[in-house]
């Protein structure tokens, strides 16, 4: 039987992740007092139970210490077998998505939103780092996630402990909070005169291309990527954001980007997104 215990950031996506695993064929519970999970554990472990695959859902919650669920995942490590799946996300994208939802933290005070997720986030910290499976959602869709839970849970894939998200922008609209690297492309010629087309376009990307420095950069660009990815995913790293930039985020970071892009699929153990931040159409 394979048992997987889905717990992180309030936010984060774990309902979500929860009702994947649902789809793909998993008994799914969730949020269960922490008193009745040890039994709930032992059922399981009887012979000729009926169920293969089963999804136990955690998280912080106002009225239940967890702490106790800390404790308790120890002890049962000692004698069940099973994996642990943790879902983050940056704090601001957190803030933002709590305040799209209009939901409120389980342990924010006086409706202080950012105290409730610096405070969850400091009481997860030593379930997270003893977690087989860590996926940061900040810049996930939602089937980049159906993607990597796939690869893991239904494929039996080895899991992307690295996700790479490659991101243009521009910097008239600012540098991206989240950005760990970031590469200005505005030395390129700027094709802002071609009406309607974006770096989504042929026509742009073969004029943006066309001059040999574009080349030069995207080859040294790929060059110290290909360093940086296993050095990073040997030094535990979650989640990198290369950000490239140009003047509006149309153009030539949008055609670079997707030049890097390119170069990195299918190359590596790690997972990889493309998004165009400030691309219009």
């Amino acid at each position: 039987m394979r048992f997987v215990i889905v717990t992180g950031m309030s936010g984060g996506g774990k309902s979500t992740a929860m009702k994947m695993l649902e789809d793909a064929g998993f008994y799914c519970a969730d949020n269960m007092p922490v008193p009745l999970i040890e039994k709930f554990m032992e059922l399981l472990a009887m012979p000729d139970n009926g169920i293969q695959k089963v999804a136990l859902g955690l998280d912080v919650r106002a009225d239940q210490s967890f702490e106790d669920i800390t404790r308790l995942i120890t002890r049962l490590r000692q004698t069940y077998t099973f994996e642990i799946l943790f879902l983050e996300a940056s704090d601001n994208v957190l803030l933002k998505r709590y305040k799209e939802t209009r939901r409120i933290h389980p342990l924010s005070v006086d409706g202080d939103l950012m105290s409730g997720i610096r405070r969850e986030r400091a009481l997860l910290e030593s379930i997270r780092a003893v977690a087989e499976y860590v996926i940061d959602t900040t810049n996930l869709l939602t089937r980049e996630l159906k993607t990597e839970l796939d690869r893991i849970f239904v494929s039996g894939q080895a899991y992307n402990s690295l996700m790479v998200n490659v991101m243009s922008f521009g910097f008239k609209h600012g540098i991206p909070q989240d950005a760990d690297l970031v590469f200005d492309v505005r030395f390129l010629p700027n094709p802002f005169y071609i009406d309607e087309l974006t770096g989504l376009d042929k026509e742009v990307q073969d004029y943006v291309m066309g001059y040999p420095e574009a080349h030069a950069f995207i080859d040294k660009l790929t060059d110290m990527i290909e360093f940086l990815i296993p050095n990073y995913i040997k030094e535990g790293k979650y989640q990198l954001v290369i950000a490239i930039g140009c003047t509006g985020g149309q153009h030539r970071s949008v055609t670079l980007a997707g030049e890097l892009y390119n170069r990195l699929k299918d190359k590596g153990d790690y997972g990889l997104t493309l998004r165009h931040r400030d691309t219009v159409g």
